[in-house]
């Protein structure tokens, strides 16, 4: 069977009529187009500067993200004459004295920027040293610790690196128990990845402030039986009869002095002498020591782990220009004397 084609019947016709004669008319109007609002610009947005790298312990520039990011270690030294000569503190970022039993006092040098080949004479923990470790990534080097101090620290989140490895070793030309020296660089390697790392700034770096008494130096005293002096000189603060050895001093560029509680920690040294503790934390009195001036304020902290606050006399931020400084954690039994 065949397809025929469709024969178109009066109706399509007439409808093709009707259609040109439309398309013929000039008087119809077109509808009118729908209107199209111009487009609004975008808003350029500006990322913010990624804030340059520095060093959490001295608020320093550091080269990288990376750098920064690496663990520090606390060590203990001892800081009385029968240690001397100490070891290493000319590398260290930051250090902290605190009272130890007999009136005497002990360092913790913290390391994070530079490692020196050596550090000692390391010595033993305190349950203070939570407070000066945590802030700091938590890894504290020492000789050892009474079982109930290791605990404590331990259930505080303070990882110690004790005798038995860790870059611990004798110096046989020393005398027990001050001969216990360290190998910063083995026990960093020792130090499991991701921890040790300080959380943040450990102190609040920023411009120095301004006013302040103009000081020669200022006398620390601890107990009878220690007094820390320094004296302005040349740009740095210089300990008075620092038992540092010779080229290996610390020099800081500023002195914080805190006045702190100190407690009896409930047990007594093998020579039986009371074991003070020091109380790192909740507030007290505090004073800035920068470029031969002094300023006073006030020091908080939350907890041990917590940062350190600083602020003025009128409860504003007080901060520590970066660079390294020494603190000293001054009984509220002491004293502090300006000259």
């Amino acid at each position: 069977m065949s397809l025929r084609r469709r024969v178109p019947t009066a109706a399509a016709c007439g409808l093709a009529a009707v259609l040109l004669l439309a398309a013929c008319g000039g008087s119809a109007t077109p509808a009118p187009s729908p209107s199209t609002a111009p487009p609004t610009p975008s808003a350029t947005v500006t990322p913010s500067p990624t804030p340059a790298p520095v060093w959490p312990l001295t608020g320093l520039p550091a080269a990288s993200a990376a750098d920064a990011a690496r663990p520090a270690l606390v060590v203990k030294i001892d800081n009385t004459g029968a240690a001397a000569p100490q070891l290493g503190l000319s590398a260290a970022d930051l250090v902290v004295e605190e009272l130890v039993e007999g009136g005497l006092t002990r360092l913790a040098a913290l390391y994070q920027s530079a490692v020196p080949p050596v550090a000692g004479p390391v010595r033993s923990v305190r349950t203070t040293d939570a407070g000066i470790a945590l802030p700091a990534g938590g890894v504290l080097v020492a000789s050892g610790g009474a079982e109930r101090v290791l605990r404590a620290l331990d259930d505080a989140g303070v990882t110690v690196l004790t005798g038995g490895g860790n870059g611990l070793a004798r110096d046989h030309d020393r005398e027990a128990p001050y001969n216990v020296m360290l190998d910063p660089a083995e026990a960093l390697a020792g130090v499991p990845a991701g921890t040790g790392v300080p959380a943040g700034s450990y102190l609040p770096w920023g411009p120095a402030p301004g006013g302040g008494r103009s000081v020669a130096g200022v006398d620390v005293r601890f107990s009878g039986a220690h007094t820390s002096s320094w004296t302005w000189n040349d740009g740095l603060w210089v300990l008075d009869g620092d038992r540092a050895a010779s080229g290996d001093v610390f020099g800081p560029a500023t002195v914080l002095v805190l006045r702190v509680a100190v407690r009896d920690a409930g047990y007594e040294d093998p020579a039986g002498n009371p074991v003070p503790e020091t109380v790192l934390a909740g507030s007290g009195a505090a004073t800035l020591l920068i470029a031969g001036t002094a300023v006073d304020g006030q020091w908080s902290k939350a907890a041990p782990g917590a940062p350190l606050l600083l602020t003025d006399a009128a409860g504003a931020p007080l901060h520590v220009p970066p660079g390294r400084v020494w603190i000293e954690l001054v009984p509220d039994s002491g004293s502090v004397t300006l000259r």
